[in-house]
């Protein structure tokens, strides 16, 4: 399945004129007519399809209204994107970057469009089960080679700042959080506590995803294999413990339409490995030792997934969310991942 979209841009819309005018004066091969439909779903950076009769591509830019410190920088998207290009790991070519802002509003960046599947569900129901084996297979594949990238070869030295991951990280989302907060949740105030005193000495350094999960990626239409690794917005030079636990999330947290996966997985018939043997999976494609203890940094993963998703809510309450008024449900999900933090190392 494709990602679903609008007929046209009546949802934060953009100046389509402009933006012809523009990418007919800076993208090289480009020809019109122009048509422009926002992609729906997505609650950060508005997405948009460009279809004209030769050539498919994606915009992405930065949402309208007042944004946290540090959120919704299109410019590094781009970047990494451009940087990762150049080694195995499957992306979408990246076209152009615009910085002037007098375009349509704001910064933004253009890349090639990419046909493929995108799975919602982490359970895969519409696959028999032994495509999802060889489905998640790919994603510990595609995971491990983004971590064995050599990140300064490429020109990513300097993206993120290497050593004290961690410390740095668990600021920045208790501040994101604080920033959006809305409503007392003590979950997430016991989880920083253990977060801030439970640090790991292990200080390993890999570029890593930040939201590495099966909806942010392309497959191909009838094969196993991953084309294009999306929404590149989190990305950092981190630890690769963490972008291992971000992915194993849906072991742990289910949503109001689906239990967490761990339930599926302990039905051998359905296919799914169990969290174990996803971490096994990664490990071999990585090299590392398989018997890891991924507590902290699930722990790590929630809180920060939970802060995300407070973002998201305060800005659908004050109308600057991507999707629009949906945002507003979200703040069960916030609730939900604390207390399935907080659960996982009390």
């Amino acid at each position: 399945m494709e990602r679903p979209e609008l007929a046209a841009t009546h949802a934060l819309p953009i100046d389509e004129a402009a933006l012809f005018k523009y990418l007919s004066q800076h993208l090289p091969g480009f020809e019109g007519p122009l048509t422009v439909r926002k992609f729906a779903g997505g609650q950060s950076n508005p997405t948009y399809k460009l279809e004209t009769p030769k050539a498919e591509f994606v915009l992405r830019k930065k949402p309208p209204g007042t944004l946290l410190p540090t959120a919704h920088m299109v410019d590094r998207e781009h970047r990494v994107l451009s940087a990762l290009s150049q080694t195995d790991v499957p992306v979408a070519r990246p076209r152009l970057f615009c910085a002037d802002t007098s375009i349509i509003g704001s910064e933004f960046f253009v890349m090639d469009y990419v046909s493929g599947r995108i799975f919602w569900d982490p359970g895969l129901p519409q696959l028999p089960a032994a495509e999802r084996r060889a489905l998640y297979k790919e994603l510990a594949r595609v995971l491990a080679a983004l971590h064995k990238v050599d990140y300064a070869k490429v020109g990513l030295a300097d993206y993120g700042k290497p050593g004290n991951y961690f410390q740095r990280q668990i600021k920045r989302w208790a501040s994101q959080y604080e920033a959006a907060k809305t409503d007392p949740l003590p979950e997430m105030d016991s989880l920083l506590g253990y977060l801030q005193a439970n640090v790991p000495s292990d200080d390993s350094v890999a570029l890593v995803h930040g939201d590495y999960r099966f909806d942010n990626m392309i497959f191909h239409p009838t094969e196993p294999r991953v084309l294009a690794v999306l929404d590149w917005e989190l990305s950092t030079l981190g630890h690769p413990l963490a972008d291992l636990a971000y992915s194993c999330m849906p072991y742990h947290l289910g949503s109001p339409e689906r239990e967490p996966l761990a339930k599926l997985a302990a039905q051998p018939e359905h296919g799914i490995p169990s969290e174990r043997e996803f971490i096994a999976d990664y490990c071999a494609f990585a090299g590392r030792e398989p018997n890891l203890d991924l507590r902290f940094y699930l722990a790590f993963s929630l809180f920060r997934y939970a802060s995300i998703v407070q973002g998201v809510y305060k800005r659908g309450l004050s109308g600057n969310s991507s999707s629009g008024s949906d945002a507003v449900q979200y703040r069960s999900r916030v609730v939900k991942a604390a207390e399935t933090g907080w659960a996982l190392v009390r």
